[in-house]
């Protein structure tokens, strides 16, 4: 009797651990009971479909095709990165879209760097933006622009990244550099990356727990810089509070989850190692970067930088992760890509 107390006990935990660790299904947009369809959204080769979002000047009236890839959290809805003054003045139209899992964008389940690369192009040939395009990745979505250098780079007119999160256990960096910059970060923040590295299927259970600190960015209580705080009380003054879409609706195991485990995880292909990808000196990469960031570790992108001599690093003084929405500064950065500007 007291074994088969025990067994059925093991039996229980083990059904209990297996519900725990295992994420719902995401409740995809125009499914019954699913979130509604308001986005105009392209249908890719493999029956998935993108949402996106037009900026700036209509298609027929710019000089320059861009599109841009959003943050962790974030989605289409983020265009905030062009201003209506730097659209008209450089004639300027701009793509953003849902990354798959987000907003109103299919999950993809088999989703890897290379197959976010083609979704991109296949984006770019439905909405017609020509042969060659411009791409802009902030943050997480700085990942997304590496893949398209290692993948679609014969599409690319130019690329900018802008504090592009790292992943620490890229093969090109020194151990003893990428473990500094990762003991840097937040402990709740290094355990939470280690989960994602190392057991991704566990990467839902460790963000829904309530027994140890999970993602300090998923909690809200990221490490922000002096000009961060100054930068989110600035546009809080500006445009108060506004409610956000929910780009987390279908589930945030298909959309930041997944985020953290494409990001963090074991990569195809490691950025270090890329060949120039404009050997006729007809486009240009950017990578820019604040010296005060506290979520991408700056030194690890003056590594990247001095490994890639083709890459344009700008580092930007005082500037957190924020950077890029303080005075002029999205100017500069357009400006600079498109223009050459220094």
């Amino acid at each position: 009797m007291f074994k088969t107390f025990i067994v059925v006990l093991l039996i229980g935990l083990l059904a209990w651990a297996f519900q725990t660790t295992r994420p719902p299904p995401p409740s995809l947009c125009g499914s019954p009971n699913g979130p509604p369809i308001t986005a105009p959204r392209i249908k890719l080769k493999d029956g998935r479909y993108l949402a996106y979002q037009e900026h700036g000047v209509s298609k027929d009236l710019a000089k320059y095709e861009v599109i841009f890839f959003h943050g962790f959290g974030s989605g289409r809805h983020d265009g905030s990165i062009l201003t209506p003054e730097i659209a008209e003045e450089l004639g300027i139209h701009l793509v953003t879209f849902d990354r798959p899992g987000y907003g109103e964008s299919d999950p993809d389940p088999k989703r890897t760097m290379k197959s976010l690369s083609l979704d991109i192009e296949e984006l770019a040939d439905q909405l017609g933006l020509g042969s060659k395009f411009y791409v802009i990745g902030y943050s997480m979505g700085g990942q997304s622009v590496w893949a398209c250098l290692k993948y679609i780079s014969h599409r690319l007119a130019g690329a900018t990244l802008i504090a592009p999160v790292v992943n620490y256990w890229w093969p090109g960096f020194p151990a003893n550099l990428s473990k500094e910059a990762y003991y840097q970060q937040f402990p709740q923040d290094q355990w939470a990356l280690r989960v994602a590295h190392y057991t991704p299927w566990l990467t839902y259970w460790w963000n829904t727990q309530k027994l140890f600190p999970a993602s300090s960015v998923i909690a809200g209580k990221a490490k922000f810089s002096h000009q961060d705080v100054q930068l989110l009380n600035k546009m809080l003054a500006v445009h108060g509070m506004k409610e956000r879409p929910n780009v987390k609706q279908q589930g945030e195991f298909e959309s930041i989850h997944r985020d953290m485990m494409i990001g963090f995880g074991t990569w195809e292909f490691d950025p270090m190692e890329l060949d120039a990808p404009f050997l006729d000196n007809k486009g240009s990469v950017h990578l820019w970067q604040g010296d005060d960031d506290g979520l991408v570790p700056v030194t690890l992108q003056r590594y990247i930088a001095g490994k890639l001599p083709w890459i344009h690093y700008h580092e930007v003084a005082d500037g957190g992760h924020l950077f890029p929405y303080a005075d002029g500064m999205r100017e500069a950065i357009f400006k600079t890509l498109l223009l050459g500007e220094k």
